[in-house]
Order: C-alpha cells, then structure tokens, then sequence
C-alpha cells in the first residue's frame, strides 16, 4: 500500500539509563536502551519485535514520558517535526498519542467499565464504544462491571477499546492480544489497520511476530536495548535471504513453523553489555572489528541494518 513520506514520530540515538543503588549504597547509572533509532510515519503500523529485556515497552514509555523518577533519557524524539518535550508528552498523552498498556493493572479497580472507556469525552461516545465492543466480542454487560469482574482477555480488549476511541493520531500498542483468541487477535489487528489505512499511525510492540507480519507495514528488531534492523514486513514473510541481520534471521528461524531452530549463548543484560556490536558474541559472521566498534545503522536494499557485513 501507498505510505506517506512525511514523518510523524522521529527517534535518533535514544538512550534510557537508570540510576540504581549496589549493596554499599554507591550509586551507578544501569543503560537499558543505546542508540535507539526509528521512524513512523503517518499511515503505517510499525511493529516492534525481540526478545524480552531488548527494551521495547521501555521505548513506549520513553516516548510517552512516563518512566520512573529515576530515568535518565538522552537522545532526540520529534513528534510532527518538534522535539517532543516533557511538557509537550504532558499536553499530547492520552489525546494525540495513546496508549494500549501491556499491563491490565492500568484500569481503575473502583471504576465501571464504561466510563473508563468513555473517559472524560463529551459527548459521551456511547454508540462508538459499543460497537467497539461487539467487534472484540465484548458482552454489552462488559460496561456495568468492575475490572475485577472480567477475564485478562476481557481487560485487554477494553484497553485496546479505550486507545481506540481517543483518536489519537498514533496509538502504542504494548502487547495488546495475549489472553486474546486468534479471532479476537486477528479483529483487534484489522481495527489498528484500519486506523492505519485512515492515515493514523500505530507503534505495536509484540512477541505475536507472526501476526505483525500478517498487518505491519515495517518491522523494527529490537536486540539487547537497541535497533539492529528496521525492513519491510513482506521481507520477514519471503525469509532469511530477504532479511540484513544475522539476528533477524536467527529469529525467524526460530519460529515454531520456520524449525523452531535455537542460536547458541543469551541475550547480554543491561550493565554487562559487550564493547562493539551488541550480538558479536553470539554471531557466525563476527570479526575483531565487530568486537571493537559499534555498527552504525545504514540503509541496505531498502531496509535499516546496524551491521559492517550486511549485504
């Protein structure tokens, strides 16, 4: 499908570090996400895929403004071509970007359903919501009930419902389908789709690769708290020869229908992270020089790879 050129939400070199006290109470600062590099435009989903600790619910968080107190945030995030500041996260969140949290802990335990969804909108958009609802195949009933009252699947389809009926102009989808049927996966992915096709934007961050490949315009591989390629998705359904990173492919690989074939060591934790390339140690192609500096990304064959030997 045709995509617009302009770009909406614009991320260069963003690093999160943390500031974490050791058992002498000395203080250090933990670097989770390094060098962090995407693009959205308007149109298009984008879907974030890696391993879990490769930082992506950390990035959502960083682009909305809600990390903890102790968070130090480096780097450049334009939203619409301005530097997306603290005070403009406070003024654009829950408006022009929302978010489907990954976490059903985020909906008021004391409030009903319906008016969560609702939210302060006036009018309230009551028809809107309900046809939401029975698109998600959520009883009518779901609005008079408490979050304690509905199943994990429940509580996620009305997250999803909620992001949806802001309006905003991009949504961040943290993990929205676990505890979903397939069913109800595959209708909540055609509603972000449709968002996209009507000149949204959707950031989805998911371990449900082989539904992201089915509806994202692109995918973002995420390794050890930074970017290490960025293709088209029709690139992840061809296969490995379509694809521009060792990791990439060792993910496809491992899919269930692809052999389900494992790659040898683990993913490196925040503050013991190897110098030069982040996945050398666990690389066939590596060399001295990827153990000794840092790949820059560079556009390779119409994606982004951060590798020397990409071809």
């Amino acid at each position: 499908m045709e995509q617009k050129q302009e770009t909406l939400l614009e991320i260069h070199d963003l690093s999160v570090s943390f500031r974490m006290y050791n058992s002498r109470l000395g203080q250090k600062d933990l670097q989770v996400i390094s060098n962090l590099h995407l693009r959205i435009r308007p149109g298009e989903i984008v879907a974030v895929a890696g391993s879990s600790g490769s930082g992506k619910s950390l990035l959502a968080s960083a682009i909305l403004g809600i990390l903890p107190a102790n968070a130090t945030v480096k780097g450049h995030v334009h939203y619409r071509g301005q530097e997306l500041t603290p005070q403009m996260q406070r003024e654009l969140r829950g408006k022009e970007i929302a978010l489907v949290p990954q976490s059903v802990a985020y909906l008021d335990p004391l409030m009903r359903v319906g008016r969560q969804v609702d939210g302060h909108r006036r009018p309230k958009p009551t028809a809107q919501r309900r046809k939401l609802f029975r698109r998600l195949e959520l009883p009518e009933r779901t609005e008079t009930l408490y979050p304690f009252q509905l199943s994990g699947g429940m509580a996620r389809r009305v997250l999803v419902s909620t992001a949806l009926l802001t309006g905003a102009s991009l949504v961040i989808a943290d993990e929205p389908t676990p505890g979903m049927s397939l069913e109800q996966a595959l209708e909540a992915l055609k509603m972000f789709r449709e968002m996209a096709d009507a000149g949204k934007s959707v950031l989805l961050i998911t371990h449900d690769i082989d539904l992201a490949f089915e509806f994202a315009d692109r995918v973002a591989v995420f390794y050890a708290g930074t970017t290490v390629e960025i293709a088209p998705a029709a690139d992840f359904r061809t296969g490995p020869a379509a694809l521009r990173h060792p990791y990439s492919k060792a993910l496809w690989r491992a899919l269930p229908q692809n052999g389900f074939e494992p790659i040898g060591g683990f993913q490196p934790y925040a503050g013991s992270l190897p110098q030069g390339c982040l996945f050398a140690p666990r690389c066939p192609c590596a060399t001295d020089r990827c153990r000794r500096e840092t790949p820059p990304i560079q556009e390779v064959r119409g994606g982004e790879v951060r590798c020397f030997h990409a071809t």
